[in-house]
């Protein structure tokens, strides 16, 4: 295959998958041809700009491209959203975008979990599923990368790819608050404020609009705040009961995660949301001393130093005690019990 010949000077680890330079998946992205770009479950701003983002630059480099998501794509992000090629699974090249761990991939990883070609990321708690790795653990979110990526393609950037670069940036950074942001974010951010991006659209879709259901769900889920460790850890949960009653789901629960990070004094913020009769995701926000993807990764999980997430089984009350034993740890280890308040 073209990829062996253009990395195989590239480190391989234990697992096989070998780190690749910029450069080189620059080389691999041109060389290439018939792309499925994989996009994770429950999709967020960046794995599906990134993936749509790609897609249109490679489509201009005369590419056939198919853009796949495992799940039902929220109406919000039809803005930049487009029927993609239609491309054979025999001899396609698979690109995962956004995707740390291969069981992010849901219903798509018994058919490509195991034969991911090249993964662009920028998880620091990567899994190292996929044959070849581009990791920049330093950018903000994966579209950062995407963008330097079409830039060093030639790639001619248009208003529909600056707008699903900037949905991405602005949905993983929390609207630049995050504590990922860096002067080339806002580097990034400022080219492509020189497209008809709509960023107050976008900012306002994404960070300020609620639905009537969505606040009567967020009622209920402070109903549920529980405080630990001296009022450091605050978790709230969101059943499968409340999502039925309120009839919530997708990118609407984004902001639920924000509720405990929140709160003044909170160093760990936790949002347990149910995902199946036994199947919990758990989504853990921090600031300093505590490290969430150290947290997350101990369980299983990962994501990034101040917001990582886990999926874990058994009760409501056992998956409360693995997450709690865990922040506890990292509390005790990093004497947080002392830190002052936020």
């Amino acid at each position: 295959m073209i990829y062996q010949k253009i990395l195989r000077k590239e480190v391989t680890h234990l697992n096989s998958c070998i780190d690749v330079s910029f450069k080189n998946a620059v080389k691999f992205l041109k060389k290439n041809d018939n792309y499925i770009i994989l996009t994770h479950a429950s999709p967020d701003g960046d794995t599906l700009g990134s993936g749509y983002a790609l897609y249109y630059g490679l489509k201009q480099l005369g590419k056939q491209v198919e853009v796949i998501c495992p799940d039902v794509i929220p109406q919000e992000y039809s803005y930049f959203l487009c029927d993609t090629d239609h491309i054979s699974r025999d001899g396609a090249t698979l690109i995962a975008v956004d995707i740390a761990d291969k069981r992010l991939l849901g219903a798509l990883e018994e058919d490509f979990g195991d034969v991911i070609d090249l993964n662009i990321d920028h998880h620091i708690s990567n899994t190292r599923y996929a044959k070849s790795l581009y990791l920049d653990a330093d950018a903000s979110a994966t579209c950062e990368i995407i963008y330097e990526i079409l830039s060093a393609l030639k790639v001619k950037i248009n208003d529909t790819i600056a707008k699903a670069i900037y949905t991405g940036i602005s949905t993983d950074t929390g609207c630049f608050k995050y504590s990922c942001v860096t002067a080339r974010t806002h580097k990034i951010a400022a080219a492509l404020y020189s497209y008809n991006i709509e960023a107050d659209v976008i900012n306002k879709v994404m960070f300020d609009t609620k639905s009537k259901a969505l606040l009567s769900l967020e009622r209920m889920v402070l109903d549920t705040a529980e405080y630990h460790f001296d009022d450091k850890c605050m978790i709230v949960t969101v059943t499968a009961e409340m999502l039925k009653a309120t009839g919530c789901k997708g990118t609407q629960l984004e902001g639920i995660t924000n509720i405990s990070r929140s709160v003044d004094g909170v160093l760990a913020g936790v949002t347990i949301k149910q995902t199946g009769d036994d199947t919990y995701k758990v989504s853990v926000r921090t600031y300093e001393p505590l490290n969430a993807s150290q947290i997350c990764v101990s369980l299983g999980g990962g994501g990034h130093k101040n917001a990582a997430a886990v999926i874990l089984r058994g009760s409501l009350n056992e998956v409360k005690e693995k997450i709690l034993n865990a922040i506890k740890r990292q509390m005790e280890e990093t004497n947080a019990w002392t830190s002052a308040a936020r």
